[in-house]
């Protein structure tokens, strides 16, 4: 079931679903965003054992400033137990996670529906 994102900042709306916190990142990520988003991915990166996913797809335009932001949170995520799950359809943004070898660390999964449970099953509760 899609929940109507909490606006937090212009391009960063925030909901649960199924016990996971799911971040939905819009229009253009840059540096000028990323410094915006960067405080509130920070609070909610520091929760132990955060399930969180990164919904991508209504992103236009992804550059740098995003792909540091992503980082940041997976090893935020990672040192405190979590899981981080990204899911992202947009072509040029796929091949810049390819290029720069960040689908490698953070595969994008195409649906939440697919990242979800991808979670699901990392944590053994399928």
């Amino acid at each position: 079931m899609r929940h109507e994102p909490v606006p937090l900042t212009r391009q960063l709306g925030m909901y649960e679903d199924r016990g996971h916190t799911v971040l939905e990142l819009r229009g253009e990520i840059d540096i000028a965003s990323a410094s915006e988003i960067g405080p509130f991915l920070d609070r909610i990166t520091e929760r132990p054992e955060v399930r969180l996913v990164i919904d991508l797809r209504p992103v236009e335009f992804f550059d740098g400033s995003g792909l540091r932001l992503l980082y940041r949170a997976r090893v935020r995520v990672l040192e405190r137990g979590g899981q981080l799950h990204v899911v992202c359809t947009h072509p040029l943004t796929l091949r810049v996670f390819r290029v720069t070898g960040l689908a490698r660390l953070l595969p994008p999964h195409p649906s939440l529906d697919e990242a979800l449970a991808r979670s699901e099953a990392a944590s053994g509760s399928l």
